[in-house]
């Protein structure tokens, strides 16, 4: 059997619904190709989210950004594109991706995009001393 890329997101449900909690996962490899010259585009990706029903399958989360790398695509629209899917797929109360793109022509490129679920309340910081 041949793993492949797929644009297919799979869920499993929140372990703990009810109590607000941060998933933080970080893409390393992700590429895309520039939409103008065809050239290779590397960046890490941080998705961080607080779940509400349903939690993103990790391997399918890697099958799904493998399916970016022979698409052409700028920068703020992958990220927007990405931050879409996966909100529509798991409903999460907050959701932020943070692209930091590697140089290209002496210029990085880091995109935020965020989604906020809006009948859920974010919880009051906590400060230690």
């Amino acid at each position: 059997m041949t793993t492949q890329p797929s644009t297919q997101l799979e869920t499993f449900d929140n372990p703990r619904p009810g109590r607000d909690f941060t998933i933080r996962i970080d893409i390393p490899e992700f590429t895309c190709l520039c939409p103008k010259t065809g050239q290779p585009d590397f960046a890490t990706l941080t998705i961080e989210y607080v779940p509400n029903q349903l939690c993103v399958e990790l391997k399918s989360l890697k099958l799904y950004m493998w399916s970016f790398r022979d698409r052409g695509a700028f920068h703020e629209a992958v990220t927007n594109e990405i931050l879409d899917h996966i909100a529509a797929t798991i409903h999460p109360n907050f959701m932020r991706i943070r692209a930091n793109f590697n140089v290209r022509g002496g210029i990085y490129t880091n995109v935020i995009a965020e989604h906020k679920n809006p009948d859920w309340q974010a919880p009051e910081p906590v400060h230690l001393p």
